[in-house]
């Protein structure tokens, strides 16, 4: 859809991202999804094209460029092929891990791991979410005890987006009973080790796999931030987090009706053409109305994200609305299609499939809500 939110500057950069999917990977979908992995080398050819590092400053070899709009450029364009897993991974990447390590590392740290994240040669992960430990981060049980000059972790983690190709994993552990402490682990550390690709309903190519820390010994450097202050550095970047989401669910509800509405004005029925029944062209009418208006709010939320004033309340209630509506744009597009919607060779099965996920990560739609009603009502009292 026509949108104000992108310049010329824009409108160039998506020209390059097009070439790059069109050469790197559009051929690979159907493969990467029956392997149930994604190529490095598509990492590797989106940092030769400058696409990676978006926000790392050029003397550590990304563009210096902040502006979260080229971001969005690049999950649109690749919501459009159906690359949704691979859209996962590199929000990842770039709007998750990189954030904390722009904001939170010593020199000495940004020169160790910020050129890899350019290059598209380090694939990282953060390690939050534990077996009992979801949404609470207060439930988190891995440890890590100060031994000299190092840090010893124990513990495992679940559900963790680029766990078996990841180089570099952000870790939160418990540093005492009150405070948590991000640590940086990088993959090779002895007793890391990774379990099995959990075996997902949706985002089949995204590798996500359980992650155990025994014994794993990481030096002083390696904390990121200051000790203690896990919970913070968390609560404070959440809101970019639920933005990617957000994003992502809006590109992809847009590439959906695509996808649908060139679908039902070729298909027949009945001797006519799907588009040309009157319930069809309601539906259709009543997506785009429905994807167009939460364009809207998107468009100013990207645009207060730019200028640091997008807060935590904006974050989540783009977050639940653009997720739920993926899913019933999802749902009336797939119907639409019929018996093909059920075939894995048309892109709506895939993106069916791929969205349900949306409402959960990142924070579940119940917890967005509940962020919402506090600043309307105010804090919860116990009884």
């Amino acid at each position: 859809m026509d949108t104000d939110l992108y310049d010329d500057d824009h409108r160039a950069f998506r020209q390059i991202v097009r070439e790059y999917i069109a050469r790197a990977v559009t051929p690979h979908l159907t493969r990467w999804e029956q392997e149930r992995r994604i190529d490095r080398k598509a990492w590797q050819a989106a940092g030769q094209q400058g696409l990676l590092g978006l926000a790392v400053p050029e003397e550590y070899g990304g563009a210096g460029q902040p502006d979260y709009r080229f971001r969005a450029v690049i999950a649109e364009e690749l919501a459009d092929v159906g690359a949704s897993s691979l859209n996962i991974g590199l929000a990842l990447n770039e709007d998750i891990v990189l954030p904390y390590l722009l904001d939170l590392c010593t020199p000495e740290q940004k020169q160790r791991w910020l050129p890899g994240f350019a290059s598209g040669e380090t694939i990282s992960a953060i390690a939050m979410t534990e077996p009992d430990a979801g949404s609470d981060l207060r439930a988190i049980r891995t440890t890590a005890t100060r031994s000299g000059d190092e840090w010893v972790i124990n513990g495992s983690k679940t559900f963790i987006t680029n766990g078996i190709q990841s180089d570099l994993v952000i870790v939160v552990a418990r540093t005492s009973e009150r405070s948590l402490t991000l640590f940086v682990v990088e993959g090779d550390r002895s007793g890391f080790t990774r379990g099995r690709q959990l075996d997902k309903m949706g985002l089949h190519a995204q590798d996500t796999a359980e992650i155990f820390f025994d014994d794993v010994r990481v030096p002083a450097e390696n904390v990121l931030g200051a000790e203690g202050r896990a919970f913070a550095y968390l609560m404070e970047r959440l809101p970019k987090e639920r933005m990617l989401i957000a994003v992502g669910a809006q590109a992809a509800s847009e590439a959906m009706l695509r996808w649908t509405t060139a679908f039902v004005r070729e298909r027949k029925a009945f001797g006519q053409r799907l588009v040309e029944f009157q319930t069809v062209g309601f539906t259709l009418a009543e997506l785009q109305t429905e994807i167009e208006v939460t364009r809207a709010y998107i468009d100013k939320a990207i645009l207060a994200l730019n200028a640091g004033t997008l807060g935590p309340v904006d974050a989540a209630k783009a977050k639940w609305w653009a997720s739920e509506m993926q899913n019933r744009v999802a749902a009336r597009c797939f119907q639409l299609h019929g018996g093909y919607g059920y075939m894995m060779e048309y892109p709506i099965a895939r993106a069916f499939v791929d969205a349900r996920v949306q409402t959960i990560y990142g924070g579940t739609t119940e917890i967005m809500k509940e962020i919402i009603s506090r600043e309307i009502v105010g804090p919860r009292t116990s009884p």
